[in-house]
């Protein structure tokens, strides 16, 4: 009887933006050619005709590609759709193949044969290529939504180093740079000199404050400060205002286009049959996020499994009688600091009257710490039960129930005070 492996031949894909490479092996690790073809669903038919001929009789192709949701998507998409055995082979283990092998070099042929003989070696492990399109795009708008925002961090700490110079004490009246009243009085008075013979009423009228007493509060604050700060006027002072006017506009467009995108979101997130944001402390965005991280929950059979992916469960180090446990840190980190961000969020308490958001997790945050544990450890608890209850509401879409809101313990009011 023949062994599994040897009724497959096994054909590794480096994929690219203009072009593939594909090595084929038999299972004895015998290279039995090279395959370069266009990254163009025109082409594909004609590569595939291509490997079946290093096929022999009576065995079938199975494909490993490095990248199943970029360059490689489109390839997967045909192949899973010709029903062939289709794998994802991570980059690292293509590295790694590459480093052991002693290759000084790095071609697209070699990495190719690297992803086929990780594919021969770990084919019962390496994950099935599901190239599902509503979780691609679902990705996809969760990136593009992650770089706007990096990118408007940077414009507001560039913004920042303007009003520096500009207004010396420009936080005492804003403390959100990025807001409506913000951007709007710096775009007209972009520095104070811009302000001479601006009285307060004026100056109100910039100010977007649905309260007119506030909004002229808030004006008499402005002028008194930046005639507190003195003269910081410099020279080429017109260039400068241009540069914080364009700085504002590109924050202002970048804004409108989250919203855009939050929208989009909003609507798709109704594609996918999940209630995650029946939690207190999960919105849409949260919810898109951790979709996109987790993908099909299918993959993970128990939160167990979904916790060590996301690197919440801890790696353990064992040798003889010592056991040691420490921090994973080769878990999904995005999807790590996800977990973490709603730790923090059900354990804390809102308002002015701080109210308890969800006592179970509040409690249970503080049991863990009067038993001895860290504050960062104890989080780390909750993240773990935290992955319980997401793995559930995935599984068998099903709604979180809030426990009531509770006010806050006198006792801890009191020493807070």
């Amino acid at each position: 009887m023949l062994h599994p492996k040897m009724q497959y031949v096994y054909v590794g894909i480096d994929s690219h933006k203009d072009t593939h490479c594909a090595v084929v092996l038999n299972c004895f690790f015998e290279k039995l050619g090279k395959i370069t073809f266009d990254n163009a669903p025109a082409k594909f038919e004609e590569f595939f005709q291509a490997i079946r001929k290093f096929k022999p009789k009576g065995s079938k192709l199975a494909f490993g590609l490095e990248d199943v949701s970029a360059y490689g998507r489109n390839l997967t998409v045909f192949l899973t759709g010709k029903k062939q055995v289709v794998k994802h082979v991570n980059a690292s283990l293509v590295a790694a193949e590459r480093r052991s092998r002693n290759v000084l070099h790095k071609t697209d042929s070699e990495d190719a044969e690297c992803a086929a003989r990780v594919l021969l070696n770990r084919f019962d492990q390496l994950p099935d290529a599901d190239p599902q399109d509503k979780y691609w795009v679902l990705t996809s708008l969760v990136t593009r939504r992650r770089s706007i925002v990096k990118m408007n961090i940077a414009l507001q700490n560039h913004l920042h180093s303007f009003l520096t110079s500009h207004y010396p004490s420009y936080r005492k009246f804003f403390v959100n740079i990025d807001c409506h009243s913000s951007l709007a009085f710096f775009e007209t008075y972009p520095s104070p000199s811009r302000l001479e013979g601006v009285m307060v009423e004026e100056l109100a009228e910039i100010l977007k404050h649905p309260n007119p007493r506030q909004r002229w509060e808030k004006a008499r604050q402005i002028l008194e400060c930046v005639e507190n700060d003195g003269d910081s006027k410099v020279y080429y002072q017109e260039a400068r205002d241009q540069a914080v006017r364009s700085t504002i506009n590109q924050i202002k467009n970048n804004l409108s286009e989250i919203d855009s995108i939050d929208a989009i979101l909003d609507d798709f997130l109704g594609h996918f049959d999940y209630k995650l944001q029946s939690m207190r402390g999960i919105s849409n965005v949260t919810a898109a996020n951790l979709i996109a991280e987790i993908g099909d929950i299918s993959r993970f059979p128990t939160p167990a499994k979904l916790a060590r992916y996301s690197g919440v469960a801890p790696v353990t180090y064992s040798s003889g009688k010592s056991s040691v446990q420490f921090a994973n840190q080769r878990g999904n980190r995005t999807l790590s600091a996800l977990f973490y961000s709603l730790a923090v969020i059900v354990t804390m308490t809102a308002g002015r009257h701080k109210k308890i958001i969800n006592p179970f997790f509040y409690h249970y945050y503080h049991k863990k710490i009067s038993e001895g544990k860290t504050k960062r450890q104890a989080l780390k608890c909750v993240q773990r039960r935290l992955v319980n209850i997401i793995w559930s509401m995935m599984t068998y879409k099903t709604e979180y129930i809030n426990p009531p809101t509770q006010d806050f313990p006198k006792e801890a009011k009191a020493e807070s005070s």
